[in-house]
């Protein structure tokens, strides 16, 4: 704390509301440096008048966290009440864990940064008490199945073109608040883990005869975000969102020691994804999911590994474009990390020449999300670089497969969604946004 004290104090410090659900600040130990007001406007792409803004304006994406020099913001902590469900109730409590979680868990223990410690995982939530620990991925799958199908029938009628994808709280609010008339381009796809704690809370309930309403379903994520979203009056199904150090800190104060653990495999059914639901972890991966498995709609067969060629574009540090020929049909799409980026290309209408649009917050990614293991400022980029080696060599595992060979995936529709887009699916599955750029006051 010395080395801060002689710094010149500025006003600046981000404004956090106290009903922000995904981040708060320790004013105590704040030191006003505004490091955090510069991350979030100067990075991120956040902007408004604050004598006009009706309230803090936060897309809770948690990069002002990972930046605060004295760890003075942190997530909203919420794993105690996990704990509580675990430890003195009856209720069935069911945690499922993002890709990015494996890759970065292994950072608050000293393992070797990236390292993949899924089954370690897994067994640290078995000792810990949840009764059922699935895979997120799977829920990614689940995702593209339905996304993949929407752009194809957008694409077909010519209509709400580009698509851009959904699966990212931060960009789905900052589209809400800064660009309301772009709504209809984003895909009515909720997140994976909405689609996953729905499924869970129907499809799996039944399946074991178990209570909707005895099942707390708990999203273990690298996200601060998805704390936000799970309180969208419309996305039920996930009861509580904990973050990767969250979940370090339910090991420690469990004194699990995760070294010493036997490895255990995720629970069945909702087992594992595809290595397109594995690739959702890191920038460009949604895109690729999505491509690969409109290549088999569309050619009735697999695409090669390395089908998709992507071109950096100049200039820009995360934005990526591509045309893939698929039969007749051609798709431009553009993959883009930050919200400064895709500001940029709304603004200026070069988003109006694509065909598909990802557009994730964080810096590569999901592997940079606000909820993953805190590192040096100077060590973020080499940490998010070897959490996404980390997930691609999963990925190589698993080979070229896509959503339509997950066979858990394939069953769900069989014996309950019956077909993508269809009516269960868009009743579970689907969602509807809001304008609320009501909240700059402008």
């Amino acid at each position: 704390m010395k080395k801060y004290e002689n710094r010149k104090k500025i006003e600046g410090a981000i404004p956090i509301s106290k009903e922000n659900p995904a981040i708060l600040r320790i004013e105590e130990k704040c030191i006003h440096c505004g490091l955090c007001s510069k991350i979030c406007q100067d990075k991120v792409g956040v902007r408004y008048n604050p004598k006009k803004a009706r309230d803090a304006v936060c897309i809770h994406c948690g990069q002002c966290l990972l930046n605060c020099p004295v760890g003075a913001i942190v997530p909203k902590y919420c794993y105690k009440k996990v704990l509580n469900y675990i430890k003195d109730t009856e209720k069935i409590v069911i945690g499922f864990t993002s890709p990015a979680v494996r890759v970065s868990l292994g950072d608050e223990f000293d393992f070797e940064i990236g390292k993949n410690l899924e089954t370690k995982m897994v067994a640290a939530l078995k000792e810990i008490g949840f009764d059922y620990v699935f895979d997120t991925s799977f829920g990614a799958d689940l995702t593209i199945m339905e996304e993949a199908n929407e752009m194809l029938k957008r694409k077909k009628e010519k209509r709400n073109l580009p698509q851009f994808t959904s699966c990212c709280p931060s960009w789905v609010r900052f589209l809400e608040i800064y660009y309301p008339t772009l709504i209809p381009h984003l895909s009515t796809c909720k997140s994976p883990i909405s689609m996953q704690g729905k499924i869970i809370k129907t499809y799996f309930s039944s399946m074991y005869s178990m209570k909707e309403e005895d099942i707390i379903t708990v999203a273990i994520t690298p996200c601060t975000a998805k704390k936000a979203e799970i309180k969208r009056e419309e996305l039920t199904g996930t009861d509580y969102v904990i973050t990767t150090t969250e979940l370090a800190m339910m090991i420690r104060e469990e004194e699990i020691d995760l070294r010493s653990l036997q490895e255990k495999e995720f629970d069945k059914l909702m087992e594992r994804g595809s290595a397109s639901g594995i690739q959702f972890g890191f920038s460009g991966g949604v895109m690729e999911a999505a491509l690969r498995y409109l290549y088999y709609l569309i050619e009735k067969k697999k695409a090669k590994k390395d089908f998709i060629e992507y071109q950096e574009i100049e200039g820009y540090d995360g934005v990526l474009e591509a045309e893939v020929e698929i039969g007749k049909e051609k798709f431009k799409v553009l993959v883009c990390s930050g919200m400064k980026n895709i500001s940029e290309w709304i603004e200026n209408g070069n988003y109006q020449k694509y065909d598909f649009i990802e557009v994730m917050n964080c810096p590569g990614g999901c592997v940079g999300g606000g909820g993953q293991p805190l590192k040096t400022i100077s060590k973020q980029k080499e940490a998010v670089a070897l959490r996404k080696k980390g997930l691609e060599e999963e990925g190589d595992f698993l080979g070229n497969s896509c959503c339509s060979d997950n066979p858990d995936i394939m069953d769900l529709y069989r014996s309950y969604l019956k077909e993508p887009l269809g009516e269960k699916s868009m009743e579970l599955l689907h969602t509807k946004y809001q304008d609320k750029s009501g909240i700059l006051g402008e």
